[in-house]
């Protein structure tokens, strides 16, 4: 079964179980709501054990979370430096111009049928996600996914068409 990533945790939170966790998906409220069961990773990628979200908050920019039966930071604390995962079955149907971000990491790009590179990590800094491009000899190329830039996605082909507006690519 495939797992894909949505959060890491890095640190406990207070004496009753809570844990800190630095959220990568867009759908934090859904992933981390009361209920919802994920996968736990050990820093080496092995899976240890399915857990159920017991509660769930924000904090400044991270999801605080309490795993079901672990309500104590003794019984947590080991769990720092680990992943939460989703299980592939879990995910959900996207409204159409919804991606997941493992069907974006990978893709090519390209503008006018020109190759500039590949999508290697997916950025959250603010308003809108920033795709970095890793590109043959030259730095990446930080692309804000908005409608002007980002043209056409296409995942079956593995490409993404784009038009890079002025000051975008500095190297030219």
């Amino acid at each position: 079964m495939n797992y894909f990533n949505v959060g890491k945790i890095v640190n406990t939170q207070g004496l009753q179980g809570e844990l800190r966790v630095l959220s990568v998906t867009d759908f934090a409220e859904e992933r981390f709501k009361k209920g919802s069961k994920l996968a736990l990773f050990d820093q080496k990628e092995n899976f240890v054990m399915e857990v159920e979200i017991a509660s769930h908050r924000k904090q400044k920019n991270f999801d605080i979370v309490k795993f079901k039966g672990l309500y104590h930071i003794n019984e947590v604390e080991k769990y720092k430096e680990h992943s939460l995962k989703i299980a592939e079955d879990n995910l959900t149907d996207l409204d159409e111009g919804d991606f997941y971000y493992h069907e974006i990491i990978g893709l090519e790009v390209y503008e006018n049928d020109q190759l500039i590179g590949t999508i290697s990590e997916i950025l959250q800094p603010g308003a809108n996600d920033v795709w970095v491009v890793k590109r043959k000899g030259k730095r990446d190329l930080l692309l804000p996914y908005i409608p002007p830039v980002v043209l056409n996605v296409n995942i079956p082909a593995g490409r993404v068409d784009v038009e890079l507006l002025e000051g975008l690519d500095d190297e030219d």
